[in-house]
């Protein structure tokens, strides 16, 4: 029988139609090959990108040149543009402010070829130290209040160009998604005085039907109210509401959990598509105490139709358990 679960955090509901009951095999491997020809984030091509705003590299190499292994510049073609103010105004009923903001792309490898499954952990690990600059940097410019990191691998998830890379925008509001969640934070911590994502952090860790890999600082699982089948949300431990605060030992951790969920995904699943968002508290203005930062992977298996759009319901053909379960018994 199906069920309907509730978001403990957001309040919002998703049916688990088990009877339609999807294992990972019964997923259409939609994934398109690779096509490699030029690509302006390959070594070599640095002139044809915006000047980089900043660069992991060997000692020597003059900035915009070969000799990185991570470099982060603008996007060429931004959502929104850095220059100018804010300049909010009304227009009768209605509210509005100019298209404010930071667009830039972290290029995680010079090689084309390599993805975050493949590359060396420190590849891996130098993407979050690169975010937790990126973001201690935009968090001084008093136009900006939520930066927001997010990874579309694979053209099914939206990516533009194949080599491996991430995104990061930093916006004069808070977005939706978040604030709803610090909403829902917020009500919990006043009602229980606790932070429902330690809760869900502890139960998750208790229970163990949903836990898909943990280490000393951080665990991942399939949370509850899962809205796509293989969902997947890493966490820390304790409780941090600001990304930008994780220290190295903890990074080196979230780079090894963040790792080995992306390979038993590639192993379940045949390396599939997926969206990676990093979910962290406003520069300014949120109590700490509430707010828990933390990274959800959703692979792209099914699609949002009509019903989902229309009810904000979510159909979801695979248990979180048997998802779960799937992901931590796969051998990488």
């Amino acid at each position: 029988m199906s069920e309907l679960r509730k978001d403990p955090v957001v309040g919002r509901w998703v049916i688990i139609s088990s009877e339609r009951g999807k294992r990972p095999t019964d997923f259409t491997d939609q994934r398109t090959a690779r096509k490699g020809g030029f690509c302006p984030f390959c070594e070599g091509n640095e002139h044809v990108t915006p000047q980089e705003i900043m660069a992991y590299r060997g000692n020597g190499a003059a900035p915009n040149a070969p000799g990185w292994t991570l470099r982060v510049v603008p996007n060429k073609f931004p959502a929104l543009m850095i220059e100018g103010d804010l300049n909010k105004a009304g227009e009768g009923m209605f509210d509005k402010m100019s298209g404010i903001g930071a667009h830039e792309v972290i290029i995680e490898t010079p090689n084309h070829k390599e993805v975050l499954s493949s590359m060396p952990e420190k590849r891996v690990e130098d993407l979050f130290w690169a975010c937790k600059q990126r973001m201690e940097d935009l968090r001084k410019d008093p136009r900006f209040i939520y930066a927001l990191l997010f990874k579309n691998e694979g053209i099914e998830a939206g990516a533009t160009l194949e080599h491996s890379h991430s995104q990061l925008i930093a916006l004069p509001i808070v977005p939706k998604r978040v604030k709803e969640e610090i909403d829902g934070a917020k009500l919990y911590y006043h009602y229980k005085e606790r932070c429902v994502y330690c809760d869900i952090a502890r139960q998750e860790i208790s229970s163990g039907a949903r836990i898909i890999a943990e280490n000393a600082d951080f665990v991942s699982f399939a949370p509850f109210a899962p809205r796509f089948p293989f969902e997947t949300w890493i966490m820390p431990k304790h409780h941090s509401a600001h990304f930008e605060e994780t220290e190295a030992q903890e990074m080196n951790n979230l780079t090894k959990i963040f790792q080995t969920v992306i390979r038993k995904m590639d192993k379940t699943l045949n390396s599939p598509p997926y969206n990676m968002v990093l979910h962290t508290a406003p520069f300014r203005g949120v109590d700490r105490e509430y707010y828990h930062w933390h990274i959800e992977i959703m692979p792209k298996l099914t699609r949002v139709a009509g019903f989902e759009w229309g009810s904000g319901f979510y159909i979801n053909p695979t248990p979180p358990e048997e998802a779960a379960k799937f992901m931590r018994e796969a051998k990488i």
